[in-house]
């Protein structure tokens, strides 16, 4: 067997573990664990969740130590996770599992609130100050110095550092492409040449014009995704209705989609739409915390609540916006296929304008998440390689956007699939063996 084929065989059996049902069992029985320890707070305290999120947006920062405000961490984070997972991921998710697929993706996102607040405040309670002021943290910090397991930090920042050539590079570059070729006719070429001239002007800036570009970005694109999204449902508000009773209904009967696994059943439904729900909000891979570790707050479990609603919105809002729109329209039983099911449904519901609506979600999702999981990246580089080996990655980053566009290196798109999975490995363990931390933590601040 030659090294290419036994490299291949290597990354597909890895690939196969890490997205089959082992690590989707092992993230959902984390947010579950972490659930019950904190007696549900994401029900309780959901009423604070709203009140120190979307309603301080304003306030002054009540902090210390921090980068940014904890609202550009959200946009931050957000634009890792909103993408293209909330556009073509929701579509796939229905032409696999039909419409029950959704409530199982709500179920994870349930869960994964939970996770996500618990990396948040794992992330802010162990980060580190250095000397120049710059504040870092993540699953690498907390597993070092809250775990006491080196080794696991390690792995968790070498599989980072290499899967966001991947998922937040080459993936995303491509994806904008298709969109701007189809929507615009322009060259994959041309698109990625651009696109790796304002992802440099974006990212040579450090995280404080990475948090200011999202801070304003995404907030704008998710108004304007969400907006066109609203109108349709608006005019189709007889169809909501049966939309949500073929969710519910359809998740513990099953029903398959024209083009769909023959049969599909209710074990379809769940397993698709708790993957889909895992890979779209990132709660347990860990990666979020990164950006939410260089936030100014005053307390630990304050900025976990900004992680809690950052799944809430990018699942439960996002996510159900899209797969209302593809339910009301009907387009779900054609047989189609991720974002094309999508941009039928927006063609469909507001001819014309839909199709582009899509088409520049599409981009501007896509460009916030390479941006975001570009500083993801160098984070996790530079705890492995030292400080000055930031402009390096960078230098690296850029040049490859325009070869994902093109649809280049294939075989590093499956390579860097299979790591973003394995990075969940070391921080789901981390987040069982700090767990105690976080309650603690929890307990301080709520007073309960």
């Amino acid at each position: 067997m030659e090294f290419s084929d036994a490299f291949a065989a290597i990354n597909q059996f890895l690939h196969n573990l890490v997205g089959g049902p082992l690590i989707i069992i092992a993230i959902l029985s984390t947010g579950f664990y972490l659930t019950w320890r904190g007696n549900y707070l994401q029900v309780r305290r959901f009423d604070l969740v709203l009140r120190e999120t979307v309603l301080s947006i304003f306030k002054p920062d009540k902090g210390a130590k921090g980068e940014i405000s904890p609202f550009q961490a959200l946009t931050t984070a957000l634009a890792a996770t909103i993408g293209t997972g909330n556009i073509a991921g929701v579509a796939t998710a229905i032409s696999l599992g039909g419409p029950g697929a959704i409530f199982w993706m709500w179920a994870s996102a349930f869960f994964g609130m939970m996770t996500k607040y618990a990396e948040v405040v794992l992330a802010v309670h162990y980060r580190q100050t250095r000397k120049d002021k710059t504040v870092v943290g993540g699953p690498m910090y907390y597993l070092e110095h809250g775990l006491k397991a080196r080794f696991l930090a390690v792995l968790f920042a070498l599989f980072g550092a290499l899967a966001a050539f991947g998922i937040g590079n080459m993936v995303q570059a491509n994806s904008v492409a298709d969109a701007v070729r189809e929507a615009f006719g322009i060259p994959p070429l041309l698109t990625g040449l651009v696109l790796a001239v304002a992802t440099a002007a974006v990212i040579l800036g450090g995280i404080r014009r990475v948090a200011t570009i999202t801070a304003g970005l995404v907030p704008v694109m998710a108004a304007f995704y969400l907006t066109g999204a609203l109108l349709i449902i608006l005019a189709r508000l007889p169809q909501v209705p049966a939309a949500f009773a073929a969710i519910i209904g359809n998740a513990f009967t099953g029903r398959a989609a024209v083009g769909g696994f023959a049969g599909a059943g209710v074990l379809q439904a769940l397993r698709f739409g708790v993957a889909r729900g895992i890979f779209t909000n990132e709660a347990g891979l860990g990666s979020a915390s990164i950006a939410h570790a260089a936030a100014r707050t005053d307390h630990p479990a304050r900025q976990g609540l900004w992680g809690m609603f950052e799944v809430f919105f990018d699942t439960h809002v996002v996510c159900t916006m899209t797969a209302l729109v593809i339910l009301v329209t009907g387009v779900w039983i054609r047989g189609l296929e991720g974002a094309a099911m999508t941009t039928a449904a927006f063609n469909q519901g507001l001819p014309g304008p839909g199709g582009i609506i899509v088409a520049l979600g599409l981009v501007f999702f896509s460009f916030s998440t390479l941006v975001a999981w570009s500083f993801y990246g160098e984070k996790c580089f530079e705890y492995l390689a030292g400080t000055r080996s930031v402009m390096l990655y960078r230098l690296i980053w850029i040049p490859l956007i325009p070869v994902g566009a093109v649809g280049g290196l294939r075989a590093v798109w499956v390579l860097a699939d299979t790591l973003n999975g394995l990075m969940a490995v070391p921080n789901l363990i981390g987040l069982w063996g700090l767990s105690g931390v976080i309650i603690k933590l929890s307990g301080d601040f709520f007073k309960d």
